[in-house]
């Protein structure tokens, strides 16, 4: 698998540069078609993107076999006419239909894109509960919740992205397997009622080794992080921050379980249960923090442990109903899996280095010009996040849809998504600019009622705004290159950025 993504990850884009593609649904050939999935593409394609794609690795033959190897009709392909105005215009309006593969993508990333901003928000009504305690409190947990999140995006982040691929290829290929009446596979084996898919165990099982050395780390390494983070110990946030910390160590265990179970979930293209867990664990987050907080008077630990109780019940939840389906140990450990794993994570361990060293590098820039600079850079930046969600759950559903699609070798499908998901990653992004620049001056006095902060604010969003059509094709691809566990091109393409910022 990993030896061909390349391959396919360069050559997928093909299709776009056809003049006469055109794709529609039909429910009698799909179930008819030996093709896996609902969608059959039918497209008169450049025989140069043809020829390649015939030649990758691991193709299988399927009903739409013929329709390949027919040769295109020149007298309908015009290269000049697959880049005119009118047609592209066309295929940008096609990010508006809502089709079966469409509708698809959105009942993926729709649940996951609220399941991405249930945290920011339970984030809020913690910060608006200990705000109440004193403006030495609230620092303390704004300094721990920074010290826990980096140690948290740093290694749950790459394995909560691995699983989502890694499952939803074996899930395929397990499909694939019993379409073909296969009676043994070595993916997705069925034993006592459930499935057997050996990413999902390995995952777990990563999760709970990462997790533990996370809880550790924090707990006995906090003194250290403070010093890092500048804290001195004669500090009054010093005290508060460091037992905040050490409570909130407890919770890494279950946050990186839950993390590698959501990355099943998304496998299965199923959203909606992490949505519906992480809701109902944010939910008793937020009626625990006034009860243990004011009630039993514990502060700031109050919030610390209404946190880690939230965080349990997710990963309990997440895990009662994968294991209604799916085996969660493996009776052995495969270690070529194990070694897999490890080296599609440090490739994206190191990618999240360089995207947390690049945001760093930002914000040091901004606080050197000055506080009420660094405000305004610190407006940008919260609604650059807000509006990257949508991007990235679009991300997510294209990385789910692309993986299940190549890993059974049906080319036609992959390509399909691949161009369905930069089209309505496209108009997300324009839709997201145009919204942006609309509403931004009336509600700017959320943010400040400073002018001149709102003034730098507003020049800055001018910028977040107008690249909001690249940052969402940005992470459509970024979920794509997943999708076709390309991780190390994934890794290697933040080098140029990160260099970039360095030498500005």
């Amino acid at each position: 698998m990993a030896g061909t993504s390349t391959n396919l990850s360069r050559h997928l884009l093909c299709s776009m540069h056809s003049s006469s593609s055109y794709y529609y649904y039909n429910s009698k050939q799909t179930k008819s078609s030996s093709t896996p999935g609902k969608f059959r593409i039918f497209n008169r394609r450049n025989l140069t993107c043809s020829a390649r794609l015939k030649s990758a690795p691991h193709k299988k033959k399927t009903a739409s076999t013929s329709l390949q190897t027919s040769p295109p009709d020149p007298s309908r392909f015009s290269l000049s006419g697959s880049f005119s105005l009118i047609n592209i215009i066309a295929r940008l309006s096609d990010g508006f239909k809502f089709d079966e593969l469409g509708l698809e993508i959105w009942s993926i990333a729709l649940p996951a894109a609220l399941a991405l901003a249930a945290d920011p928000i339970a984030s809020l009504i913690d910060t608006a509960f200990v705000g109440h305690l004193g403006s030495v409190e609230l620092a303390a947990v704004g300094v721990s919740v920074s010290v826990f999140n980096l140690v948290s995006k740093l290694f749950n982040v790459p394995l909560l992205n691995i699983t989502t691929s890694f499952v939803a290829e074996e899930q395929a290929v397990k499909s694939q397997g019993s379409d073909d009446g296969s009676s043994q596979i070595d993916h997705g084996v069925e034993q006592q009622g459930k499935k057997l898919l050996p990413s999902i165990s390995t995952s777990l099982a990563l999760a709970a080794g990462i997790g533990i050395a996370e809880a550790l780390a924090l707990s006995f390494g906090s003194g250290f992080l403070m010093n890092i983070m500048g804290i001195p110990a004669d500090s009054p946030m010093r005290v508060p921050a460091e037992n905040f910390l050490n409570l909130r160590a407890f919770g890494a265990p279950p946050i990186v379980i839950a993390l590698a179970a959501q990355g099943a979930f998304r496998g299965f293209m199923d959203t909606k249960t992490p949505l519906y867990a992480i809701g109902a664990g944010n939910l008793i987050n937020a009626i625990l923090d006034p009860i243990l907080i004011f009630f039993f008077h514990f502060g700031i630990g109050g919030a610390a442990i209404a946190t880690v109780i939230s965080e349990y019940l997710i990963a309990f939840i997440l895990i009662w109903k994968l294991s209604d389906n799916v085996l969660l140990m493996s009776p052995d450990i495969d270690g070529r899996r194990v070694v897999h794993y490890l080296k599609s994570g440090g490739l994206l361990i190191g990618r999240t280095i360089a995207v947390l060293l690049t945001m760093t590098l930002a914000t040091s820039m901004a606080a050197r010009e000055g506080p009420i600079p660094m405000a305004g850079y610190q407006i940008c930046v919260e609604v650059w996040l807000t509006l990257s969600l949508l991007s990235d759950a679009l991300a997510l559903a294209g990385q789910a849809l692309l993986a299940a699609g190549y890993s059974q070798g049906n080319y036609e499908q992959a390509r399909q998504v691949v161009f369905r998901l930069l089209q309505i990653g496209l108009v997300t992004g324009i839709s997201l600019a145009t919204l942006l620049f609309l509403g931004f001056g009336p509600f700017s006095h959320l943010f400040s009622t400073d002018s001149e902060v709102l003034a730098i604010a507003w020049s800055g969003l001018l910028f977040v705004a107008g690249s909001q059509p690249m940052n969402a094709l940005a992470f459509v691809l970024d979920g794509l290159y997943y999708g076709v566990s390309d991780f190390e091109y994934a890794a290697y393409s933040m080098v140029p950025s990160l260099s970039y910022h360095t030498i500005a």
